[in-house]
């Protein structure tokens, strides 16, 4: 089950601005939130402990789950202990992120607390997670969270995260990452102001293609944006991340039919072919219904006509001799067995003029060409 959530810094922010924020947020669908206690400063830290247990009353009420970044200096403070834990749970914490660890003992204590308190361990790194539920910590109220980096090129590259994902998923973990906003004036937990990404190449994509990549892998459950606040932009285009398919962000070509952009949105998702070609991704249904005296209606797919349809594809001649990775192809009625099959390209073919180009994939979406296994969903945005 996946999740949305956003990050708030109530000690360095306007508490009724938060609040109308968590409320923008909670409307779109986001169900958690992450804060800091690191970064309070130790004269403040006492007061604000008392303040943070009405703001976690007003995400309470909004539907909030709240995950606060905690370390052994901050149990002192509250005076919390790996043993007891009712600090946390007066304050209505759900989950403890632990930035430092209690050693294997007191790690295993954390993790048995009689609260229901979530503990959270640094995804980012191995942190002997598997050892720790080997010698006695309850796996049931253990999850994992990346960290974020604020300092530009210093984010975690992105094959060890998918490495580390795949690590936690096999002993069935449920993982976090974060997603960077890029609206002016965001702030985190320190004076670094270049965003909070979990993977560095993902720190200049739009906010809702940093997801996209982080989901593709298969291996994330909850996105998080690490820096506040957002804009209202930014919250809405992640609120419409599709979890269930990859999208891809296409321009048009000039040329593109009715018919082809019937094919291209109406059929969607697509899927591409268990038999999987080297060279391109292949979605083969829309063939069914651009065959010669077969109906709208008789080819299953939803549809508002029920005549048959005009089942020409006209060839159009897009100017280019070879075809390059992310064209979005259709065949035409030169190849009329195989017209209306929505293609791919993962590779140079060459256009034999039995293909016409109706889209390209943006380039900053090529990448999630990689993840499209066969038979795996994915879609296209306009």
């Amino acid at each position: 089950m996946h999740s949305l959530g956003i990050s708030v810094y109530p000690d360095k922010s306007d508490i009724n601005e938060v609040y109308a924020y968590m409320e923008k947020a909670a409307k779109l669908g986001y169900t958690r939130i992450f804060t800091c206690f690191l970064s309070i400063p130790d004269d403040k830290r006492e007061s604000y402990l008392v303040e943070f247990k009405e703001f976690m009353t007003k995400a309470h009420e909004l539907g909030f789950t709240v995950a606060a970044d905690t370390n052994p200096a901050v149990f002192d403070i509250i005076g919390a202990t790996p043993n007891n834990l009712k600090p946390f749970a007066d304050l209505g914490l759900d989950i403890i992120r632990l930035d430092g660890n209690f050693g294997t003992q007191g790690d295993i204590a954390v993790t048995r607390n009689p609260y229901g308190i979530k503990i959270e361990f640094n995804a980012s790194m191995d942190a002997g997670v598997d050892l720790l539920i080997k010698n006695g910590g309850n796996k049931d109220q253990i999850t994992m969270c990346h960290n974020f980096f604020p300092e530009r090129y210093t984010g975690l590259d992105f094959d060890l995260f998918k490495e580390y994902n795949k690590q936690w998923k096999k002993l069935n973990l449920h993982t976090a990452a974060f997603v960077s906003s890029h609206n002016d004036h965001t702030i985190g937990p320190w004076e670094v102001f270049c965003g909070l990404p979990t993977v560095e190449i993902m720190r200049p994509l739009p906010i809702e293609v940093q997801a996209r990549y982080l989901l593709a892998t298969g291996d994330v459950d909850d996105i998080l944006i690490g820096n506040y606040p957002a804009s209202d932009a930014e919250l809405e285009a992640l609120s419409k991340i599709n979890f269930q398919a990859i999208e891809l962000r296409v321009d048009e070509d000039a040329q593109i039919t009715d018919n082809e952009k019937y094919i291209m949105y109406e059929f969607a998702p697509h899927a591409d072919r268990y038999d999987h070609s080297t060279y391109m991704l292949r979605s083969s249904f829309p063939r069914l219904e651009f065959k010669d005296n077969v109906t709208v209606q008789d080819s299953g797919f939803k549809t508002e006509a029920s005549t048959t349809r005009d089942k020409s594809i006209p060839y159009h001649d897009c100017g280019k001799k070879v075809f390059t990775r992310g064209d979005v192809l259709v065949v035409n009625d030169n190849l009329k067995h195989y017209r209306g099959e929505l293609e791919v390209c993962l590779t140079e073919i060459p256009n034999d003029g039995e293909r016409n180009l109706i889209a390209t994939i943006k380039e900053e979406d090529l990448g999630l060409l990689d993840y499209i296994k066969p038979g795996q969903h994915f879609k296209f945005i306009k």
